[in-house]
């Protein structure tokens, strides 16, 4: 029997980057991008490779283009980050594995390195697939911290817990990451919105703007754990724009949503440089009367539009900085 399972790319709505700071964000899962793990009994444990795990290029600017693109790493050190983690949990809750191995493999169409969370993804799918052959049942609360420690503990990629919250409810939710409740119980507060509430969500990338994932944040962690008033004040901030986004939304009070999408961004600019792209992205799709902010960590975005004209727009002159303009699948 093949499992097969899914995990999609994500969008971080209202409120990032505050999940690494316990603070509250909003999120929406992309369904138009997804990783897929597929995994069936074997012989022997067989992690099988993709093209951007092999050492074999055309030439050398080749090489450097994937560099660029992808970084020095594939996927399959997540894959192997998430069988080590799923392997402790179950020795932790005394759960004894079945004596059988495995040949599992991976597939992304997430575009990389522009805030989709496609790394996350990659995760998320692996310790499902690994959930169903084992037959291990793990909470769902609990399961987006395991993803996370597989990538922060093993990986020591920088990131919160947002995107695998996401990536495993699903939808549209809100999530409170208050400091007690999250350093006492290892998850935060996780709330679903009802997506049909939601107003006309536009999504664009920018494939050529990749980078590793995780160390964007980096000089913000740090001024953070220092305590730096703007610092901590601005991320305070952004949670608060979550939590007024909810309600928001709630209410279908989308003049408001609008402003709160369009603030997020300013406030991210007061404590994180934005390069040229990037800022050409978010005021090429404002110009076009659209909210704009990032979706991630950079290369993306997010933004509600009003009508059909105004999504036209979009598509028109975000191709003209090389922008693909998506309408985010969720439901």
């Amino acid at each position: 029997m093949i499992i097969e399972t899914r995990a999609y790319a994500r969008a971080g709505l209202l409120g990032n980057p505050s999940d690494g700071y316990y603070g509250k964000t909003i999120s929406i899962i992309v369904k138009n991008f997804g990783a897929s793990i597929s995994l069936y009994e074997t012989p022997e444990l067989r992690i099988e490779e993709m093209d951007v795990d092999r050492n074999t290029f055309r030439n050398i600017y080749h090489l450097a283009d994937s560099v660029k693109l992808t970084g020095y790493y594939g996927g399959t050190r997540l894959i192997k980050a998430s069988i080590k983690k799923f392997v402790e949990y179950c020795e932790s809750t005394d759960r004894r594995l079945k004596n059988k191995n495995f040949t599992i493999r991976y597939r992304s169409s997430i575009p990389r390195q522009v805030g989709l969370g496609g790394s996350s993804a990659i995760v998320t799918a692996t310790i499902k697939a690994l959930m169903t052959f084992y037959e291990v049942e793990i909470p769902k609360h609990i399961l987006p911290t395991i993803i996370l420690k597989a990538e922060t503990e093993e990986l020591a990629i920088n990131a919160g817990l947002q995107d695998r919250v996401i990536q495993v409810y699903e939808g549209c939710v809100f999530m409170d990451f208050e400091k007690e409740h999250l350093l006492n119980n290892g998850f935060g507060k996780y709330n679903y919105i009802d997506p049909e509430l939601l107003p006309k969500f536009y999504l664009a990338y920018k494939v050529e703007l990749g980078k590793v994932s995780g160390m964007v944040f980096n000089n913000v962690r740090e001024k953070f754990e220092k305590g730096d008033p703007l610092v901590v004040e601005t991320l305070a901030e952004l949670a608060e724009v979550a939590e007024q986004g909810k309600e928001a939304i709630l209410k279908k009070d989308y003049a408001s949503l609008k402003k709160l999408v369009d603030r997020n961004f300013d406030l991210r600019c007061k404590i994180m440089n934005i390069s040229n792209s990037n800022m050409e992205l978010v005021l090429t799709a404002r110009n076009c009367g659209a909210s704009a902010k990032f979706s991630g960590s950079g290369g993306a975005i997010i933004g509600m539009y009003e009508d059909d004209e105004m999504l036209r727009r979009l598509i028109v002159n975000l191709q003209k900085v090389n922008a693909r303009v998506i309408k985010p699948i969720i439901i």
